[in-house]
């Protein structure tokens, strides 16, 4: 005699099982639970739309494998970007719906209590899951896309000069008690266009006797450099914001023209873009990307202009927070501005190397946000898969440096021949081209060293940052 426990706990294990099985093949393959149920019009339909999925995957797979350029440029498209927000949003929305309808054609209610139990909980899990990665997969496009639109915004896409793109660097200090949005660190990236290789220029935010392009507005003011009282470099982007009306009407910021006329006239560089960074963003930057580690050479204070030193960064190898980095970056206190362009490079250099794509992929948001506060360039989106092309090349290579400093360049009455003749060897020198003997080449700062330290402004003239720094 059939004994019914038994026949009806195997019927219920077989129930179980197919049920359970429908919902895993919901998630594999969607629609596929209801092609084999026979609701073939909704699982066909479902089914074309994963294929066509994977094929759009393959594809993509294809281009990062074959052209990181073109990947990029994916990435980047405005339009693809809002495009695929909302197909996976869609996505996520009709996947949910087809793990539900396997649910339902699993009969859950011809179930066990403990087996429906549990397949109502492993379904829920699934939804929850699925649902989650796509809806926050989403949201990650939709601040990159925002992050995109409203820091690239420029339309103008300006290519290589002689091979090489050359990005004014700008490191801005503003704040109730100063006059404007001073740029105090200034460095040009002359970044070449096929190999990343770069060469970082350094100009004193002091540098003086500043000659402007012939024909601009600022040489029609000052046809014999910049020689009014403090009219340094620095002071380039205040004065033609103040003077804003003697600008054509088609200017959108006097100061920043202005100051890439000067920053041409001196290095001899016709500049692609600019990107101005104000400092107090910078530190979020750094914190948005966990920190960064940097081999501090001398202890540096935190605090200490227009405020009381409130701590300091001990020397050694530290990984410092984005407070500390950016003291690190501008601090000035017990040794001067040379060293403190010294300290910025190597802070530079470490960011360059340090900031991975990984990192930036977990933490995009922060890195989204904290970039909206820190950056403004010229720099288009069109144009963002070039340069980060570039950015990925120049992690393997050297960074070099040449700076326009004392004893090399003495800023109050700088040699502008000599400053031209030390770009032109020290890029003709990283790109590996034969260079005349003298010159930034063959220049090294003899810079005594304080309590055995070594000192930063080594990093002024480098031919390569990681080993100075």
């Amino acid at each position: 005699m059939v004994d019914r426990t038994s026949v009806l706990s195997a019927s219920n294990s077989v129930a179980f099982r197919r049920a359970l099985t429908l919902t895993f093949m919901t998630l594999v393959m969607p629609g596929s639970a209801q092609l084999v149920m026979g609701h073939r019009t909704i699982g066909r339909i479902a089914i074309r739309i994963w294929l066509g999925c994977l094929a759009v995957g393959g594809v993509v797979l294809v281009v990062a494998m074959t052209s990181r350029t073109h990947l990029f440029s994916l990435m980047t498209n405005s339009t693809l970007l809002g495009l695929g927000r909302w197909l996976l949003i869609a996505g996520a929305v009709s996947w949910v719906a087809l793990l539900l309808d396997a649910w339902r054609l699993g009969r859950p209610l011809q179930l066990s209590r403990n087996h429906r139990l549990w397949m109502t909980g492993v379904n829920a899990a699934l939804c929850f899951a699925t649902a989650g990665v796509m809806f926050f997969a989403a949201h990650l496009v939709a601040v990159q896309n925002s992050f995109i639109g409203t820091v690239f915004a420029s339309s103008t896409v300006k290519g290589p000069e002689g091979g090489r793109y050359n990005v004014l660097l700008l490191g801005g200090d503003s704040g109730p008690d100063r006059s404007g949005l001073r740029p105090d660190s200034l460095t040009v990236a002359s970044i070449d266009a096929d190999t990343g290789r770069t060469v970082l220029i350094g100009l004193p935010r002091n540098l003086q006797d500043i000659h402007f392009p012939k024909g601009s507005v600022m040489a029609k003011q000052f046809p014999r450099g910049f020689d009014c009282e403090g009219c340094y470099l620095n002071a380039v982007n205040t004065w033609a914001n103040d003077h804003a009306s003697l600008f054509p009407k088609t200017t959108k910021d006097p100061g920043l023209e202005a100051t890439m006329g000067a920053v041409e006239e001196t290095t001899g560089l016709k500049l692609s873009y600019y990107a101005m960074v104000n400092m107090h963003g910078f530190s979020k930057l750094i914190d948005a990307v966990g920190g960064v580690t940097v081999n501090v050479q001398e202890r540096t204070a935190i605090g200490g202009i227009g405020s009381p030193i409130r701590g300091w960064i001990p020397a050694g190898e530290q990984k410092l927070t984005g407070d500390q980095a950016l003291w690190y970056s501008r601090s000035r206190v017990q040794n001067d501005d040379w060293s403190r362009m010294g300290r910025q490079k190597c802070v530079m250099n470490a960011m360059l190397h340090q900031v991975s794509p990984k990192k930036v992929l977990f933490n995009v948001e922060k890195i989204a946000d904290s970039s909206k506060a820190l950056l403004t360039t010229n720099i288009p989106a069109s144009d963002l898969d070039v340069f980060m092309d570039l950015a990925l090349k120049a992690k393997s290579q050297k960074v070099s440096t040449v700076s326009l400093v004392p004893p090399v360049i003495y800023t109050g009455s700088p040699d502008f021949d000599k400053v031209r003749r030390m770009i032109d060897k020290a890029i003709a020198k990283a790109e590996g081209r034969s260079t005349n003997p003298g010159g930034i080449i063959d220049a090294r700062l003899s810079l005594p060293k304080l309590d055995d330290t070594a000192d930063p402004r080594q990093a002024n003239q480098s031919d390569d940052l990681d080993s100075t720094c």
